[in-house]
């Protein structure tokens, strides 16, 4: 037997420093995640704060970015670690994701040097929690008509609306928030505990149930004139944050999508039927191979797109094609994972059934199936059928 990985010689396509920072992640992940992320996610629970500070500890938090305590690694490192973390769950990743490719990322790249210094090192730590505040109750895949505003009052920003189904939002020390202005969208830090600013956690998810999702909601929010990401104008702000977080969804995706093929493996190997190794039919076999090779394309291309952003060329089209791929084919090994674990996959007893789940909001988030469908139909053709 070998495993899903080897038979694609994956581990020669990495580097030492590589395999070893994966292997840390997964480490860290067996060690502090897998024993408790069934309970987490039954609950509806996560505990943020002591995660954060783990995950900052071993150097997770912005571990793509340079500076400011983060540790400057490449793309490929940062998309296995997104890799190892949703393996063990989607909701991991995406306190990962938010807190480095999106909320860091924005600070680190649009932000002023002061905001740099007053909010990065201390979320790379993990001892600041940050959200991303784009995202509202009437546009998801249409941000350009978002209704938040943000309007002059002298020498301050006066912002109201409301963001909804964002990551982290009730734990976090501050919000990138993204708002019309008279100068177009802009992006602005708003602290926890800002007057007017009030968040509200959403409940009864069957989704991502181990993670913290959020309504923020903005009320007269008064905030200083350096309060603004002065490098962030119009939409490019927000997408290329998104970008930044949809790479990850590229590799993390995938392993999710291992993490059920290794169970349904094993699981195969010891359950008996008809006096025989479930494993040993032919019907089941083909379910297994099948599913091996769409995980071995899914982290090929991962791999190749991560050395293409490593030179610098990728493009947000390349970007859309791998999330578009990979999370499809994900949810289709995590559903066919089920279904050779028969009633026991239903059961939060083997990872599989909760993987499955959270490929659903996986898919949807950071732009949809639909959208980058769109994305491509455009590149292909070069005719926007976005409406």
């Amino acid at each position: 037997m070998i495993s899903p990985t080897a038979l694609f010689a994956l581990d020669t396509l990495l580097t030492e420093e590589e395999r070893e920072i994966r292997n840390t992640v997964r480490r860290v992940c067996d060690r502090e995640i897998r024993p408790h992320v069934a309970d987490w996610f039954e609950a509806g629970e996560l505990p943020v704060r002591e995660l954060a500070r783990t995950l900052g500890g071993t150097g997770l938090l912005g571990m793509h970015l340079d500076g400011y305590g983060c540790a400057g690694m490449g793309a490929v490192s940062y998309g296995l670690a997104c890799l190892e973390l949703e393996g063990a769950d989607s909701g991991l990743r995406s306190l990962v994701s938010v807190q480095g490719s999106l909320a860091m990322y924005a600070i680190w790249k649009y932000g002023s040097e002061e905001q740099r210094q007053r909010w990065l090192p201390g979320m790379a730590a993990g001892e600041l929690i940050g959200c991303f505040g784009l995202t509202e109750p009437d546009f998801g895949s249409d941000p350009a008509r978002m209704r938040t505003n943000a309007k002059r009052d002298g020498g301050d920003w006066v912002l109201n609306g409301t963001k909804l189904w964002i990551t982290n939002g009730s734990v976090a020390d501050v919000a990138v928030v993204w708002a019309q202005t008279d100068d177009g969208i802009r992006g602005f830090l708003v602290p926890a505990g800002t007057p007017g600013f009030t968040v509200n956690d959403v409940k009864h998810k069957i989704s991502l149930r181990a993670s913290v999702t959020s309504e923020l909601v903005l009320d007269g929010v008064r905030l200083p004139a350096d309060a603004m990401l002065p490098e962030a104008r119009g939409l490019r702000g927000p997408l290329g944050c998104l970008n930044e977080a949809r790479f990850g969804i590229i590799f993390g995706s995938m392993g999710a999508a291992l993490d059920c093929l290794e169970t349904a493996i094993a699981y195969a190997a010891e359950r008996e039927v008809f006096a025989r190794p479930l494993s040993s039919f032919q019907l089941t076999q083909e379910k297994l191979a099948d599913m091996a090779l769409e995980l071995g394309k899914g982290l090929l291309l991962a791999v190749h797109l991560g050395r293409l952003k490593e030179a610098g060329t990728l493009t947000p089209e390349q970007v859309s094609a791998g999330k578009l791929n990979n999370v499809r084919e994900a949810i289709d090994i995590a559903r066919k994972c089920r279904t050779l674990l028969g009633a026991s996959g239903v059961t939060l007893e083997y990872p599989v059934i909760r993987h499955s789940v959270n490929l659903e909001s996986v898919l949807t988030y950071e732009g949809t199936s639909e959208i980058h469908t769109l994305v491509l139909g455009k590149a292909l053709t070069g005719i926007a059928a976005f409406a």
